[in-house]
């Protein structure tokens, strides 16, 4: 019976925005009761006998329960998302074990029921009265100190005993419960807190790290719902049985997805917002095309091919493979051409074809023929594929794409690079052009040019990957033009000025049936306004829908956008500064977005050398130099010297290095696509990155890069009442709360410092004075 008592209490405290996932609390110390005398009928009752407090229960010594699986399954039927949460935790150590599980609910959301397995059975837990909630719970996390529980303080949560567990025995935790979607624009909202990963040695880090967990969600497969799109997490999708199965991979951290809901005639648009206050905000827009587009424009592709001695074997073999699948995706609508170079540069046609069946199965077999042998003529390919025939594409209403395959420098022709992307940009015209640089000798520089000057992506590909799945995935993606020349911009209503800047992708875009255009930027204003997307359909007329907006003033919430601003921010300020060389401004920029977002870049946590030019040092230090006898850091680090008549193989590596991460920043539209770890090293100082903000670890205080000498600070103990009112007040600084004892963290005109001497207690005018300057 004792092995079979499961204990539940609800405790009612002020609600979080998240469904979130559990966490182990270690058994707290607890007084045992005084007996209580029994009255027997017909008698009087005993006095009871005389009872001093008793020593408290310790912990079971040798007992080490841990999380071993979290498992979450959400389903979507008419708005509600039916939440069942799935945890299993095993005691691993060699005594009898007991811990408390904590769960916190979302606002708003309908509890259903939380079962322990007993033996093998799920049974029930009963429910207690939880007047006292918000002591326990602020009792626990100063006993504690677990992140975990601070990141949640304050939090609505569910608890459960585990007692006792065998040592090697297992048991498991179902939770369920029901939310209803949250709308943003056209799309329906899905989140689930995952939690992050606590460094060795951090309390509750054995329950974080190691344990396995999935997130699976299932939504209806019908027209009213676009493709699930997460800017947190690459997804996997599949459809089976009358509904879409949505897999988040890697399902830590924060989950967000989204799903379009789209409209008769028109797409769906998502805005996300994040508005830390103290300058303009960042807003994820998600545009989705119509789910059955009538009509598609036409295309006219051409297909470039280096074959070059370079390319020969299976370079060669892969691009051959990759002109299939190109070929592969065209439509009798679509027109085509194939032009391979070497020294001299050579076409299947002299102009585009129709790609019928037979001129596509032609086609096939002069791409089987090819050989590499030569030298490597790309302006004499780039002339040839950018030249502009009698009847222009454009005006046929037709999107003229150009795709370009090379592994090499030039060699014959022109060979300076600003004089190349010159002429790129100049013969262009309206073609957007993709480029695909294989491997280190590649001119990483001109091909990243030609691309940005093209309205296309640069995709860079090391030896030993696949340019046949690079090339593939962006056919794939240009199968079937919506709308081309699309803009996006906010109108404000009511007599608001909201305003989009900095919008990423740059210029106007093209946007692709069966793919999201996410674009990224910084907003100024607030208040209501409309999206509004314009842009030209298949037939040449205007197409125009707007969605409905609220630009908040303040909204410290999806904290990841400014992050995915920031990354492809610094993929085109990279490309910029290899183009133009660096400045004081721009690198200053791009110091300030490494060090404060954690993104790699030239100047921070890692360094390149310009290209054509050399560092001066001295001493064998890997990435540093020295200006007299300072040492310098590597956000410090000056590049200097004179041109060198040919690259180094290791400054080849480095620009192409640089090159591609900076291709893939500038295409980030998720977290999963962020490179950039969680916690890294800039120079000998430790970092962490917590919700959009990087700190910092200097003399024992983990300080915020936002936080500037001369701003008021308050002070306040840590896991004292004001420590949990600042919580209280301030969500968006619970996780940066828990990073430990002594804590510097920046608003917008006042900082927190959690310090041993600080505040224990904060007034109301203190109170006000904070979230004011906040």
């Amino acid at each position: 019976m004792c092995r079979a008592a499961a204990l539940l209490a609800l405790l009612i405290v002020s609600p979080v925005s998240l469904a979130a996932q559990g966490w182990l609390v270690p058994p707290r110390c607890e007084p045992v009761p005084c007996p209580v005398p029994r009255c027997v009928p017909d008698r009087p009752c005993p006095e009871p006998p005389p009872c001093a407090r008793r020593p408290c229960r310790p912990p079971v010594a040798g007992a080490a329960i841990v999380r071993t699986a979290s498992d979450v399954r959400v389903a979507l039927a008419d708005r509600v998302l039916r939440y069942e949460v799935t945890e299993k935790f095993v005691n691993r150590g060699g005594g009898l074990g007991e811990a408390d599980y904590f769960f916190p609910l979302p606002a708003g959301a309908a509890f259903q029921d939380l079962k322990l397995s007993i033996n093998g059975e799920l049974v029930a837990g009963e429910i207690l009265d939880a007047g006292e909630a918000r002591r326990v719970y602020e009792d626990i996390v100063r006993r504690q100190r677990d992140p975990a529980l601070v990141e949640w303080a304050g939090a609505g949560l569910l608890r459960a005993r585990i007692f006792p567990l065998p040592p090697g025995e297992e048991r498991t935790v179902v939770v369920r419960f029901q939310s209803v979607a949250r709308r943003e624009g056209d799309a329906l909202r899905v989140d689930y807190a995952r939690g992050r990963r606590q460094p060795p040695g951090t309390p509750g880090a054995a329950d974080n790290l190691g344990s396995r967990g999935s997130f699976v969600l299932t939504v209806p497969d019908v027209a009213s719902y676009g493709a699930p799109y997460s800017p947190t997490h690459a997804l996997r999708v599949s459809e089976r049985r009358g509904e879409r199965r949505v897999v988040v991979e890697d399902a830590v951290g924060d989950v967000t997805v989204l799903i379009p809901v789209a409209r008769a005639g028109r797409g769906a648009l998502s805005l996300l917002a994040h508005a830390p206050g103290g300058g303009d905000g960042f807003a994820l827009v998600t545009v989705t095309p119509p789910a059955r587009p009538a009509r598609t424009t036409p295309r006219d592709v051409t297909f470039v091919v280096d074959v070059s001695g370079s390319m020969s074997g299976t370079k060669l073999e892969q691009a051959k493979a990759a002109g299939r699948q190109l070929l592969g995706t065209l439509s009798e609508r679509d027109r085509f051409r194939i032009i391979d170079f070497s020294t001299d540069v050579r076409a299947f046609r002299d102009d585009y074809v129709h790609a019928t069946r037979a001129n596509v199965a032609e086609a096939e077999r002069y791409v089987e023929s090819l050989e590499a042998q030569g030298s490597t003529n790309i302006s004499g390919a780039l002339v040839r594929a950018l030249d502009r025939p009698d009847d222009d594409p454009m005006e046929e209403g037709r999107l003229p794409l150009v795709l370009f395959v090379t592994d090499g420098e030039p060699t014959v022709g022109e060979r300076d690079p600003d004089a190349l992307a010159k002429l790129a940009a100049r013969r262009r015209g309206q073609r957007r052009v993709f480029t695909f640089g294989l491997g280190a000798d590649v001119n990483a520089r001109l091909l990243e040019q030609v691309a940005l000057e093209g309205r296309g992506t640069a995709h860079f590909v090391r030896p030993g990957e696949s340019v046949e799945r690079a090339l593939a995935i962006v056919a794939s993606r240009l199968t079937a033009p919506v709308a081309t020349d699309v803009t996006v911009r906010a109108e404000g209503e009511d007599g608001s000025r909201v305003r989009l800047t900095r919008v990423y992708p740059t210029g106007p875009v093209d946007l692709f049936a069966g793919q999201d255009l996410v674009l990224l930027a910084r907003f100024g204003g607030s208040g209501a306004a409309h999206v509004v997307v314009e842009g030209r359909g298949p037939d040449g007329a205007p197409v125009r829908w707007a969605t409905a907006a609220t630009f908040p003033a303040r909204e410290r919430g999806n904290a990841f956008v400014a992050r995915l601003w920031a990354t492809q921010r610094v993929g085109y300020l990279s490309a910029e500064r290899r183009q133009h060389g660096p400045s004081a401004e721009l690198d200053a920029e791009l110091r300030e977005l490494g060090e404060r977002y954690g993104i790699p870049t030239e100047l921070t946590s890692y360094f390149v050398r310009e290209p054509g030019m050399v560092a001066q040092g001295r001493g064998g230090d890997v990435g540093r130099r020295r200006v007299g006898d300072q040492p310098m850091r590597l956000s410090e680090a000056v590049v200097t010297g004179a041109p060198t008549a040919a690259p180094a193989p290791q400054d080849r590596d480095q620009r192409f290095e640089s090159a591609k991460r900076a291709a893939e920043q500038r295409q980030a539209i998720s977290l999963a696509d962020v490179a950039a770890d969680t916690t890294s090293a800039i120079g000998n100082e430790a970092t962490r990155r917590v919700d959009g903000r990087r700190f910092t670890l200097r003399d024992g205080v983990w300080t915020d890069a936002r936080h500037r000498a001369g701003v008021r600070v308050v002070r306040v103990r840590a896991y004292s009442e004001a420590w949990f009112r600042v919580a209280e007040l301030l969500p968006d600084v619970r996780d940066a709360l828990a990073l430990g004892e002594r804590v510097i963290v920046a608003g917008r005109a006042v900082a927190i410092e959690v310090a041993p001497d600080g505040a224990a207690k904060l007034g109301a005018a203190e109170e006000k004075a904070l979230v004011d300057g906040w």
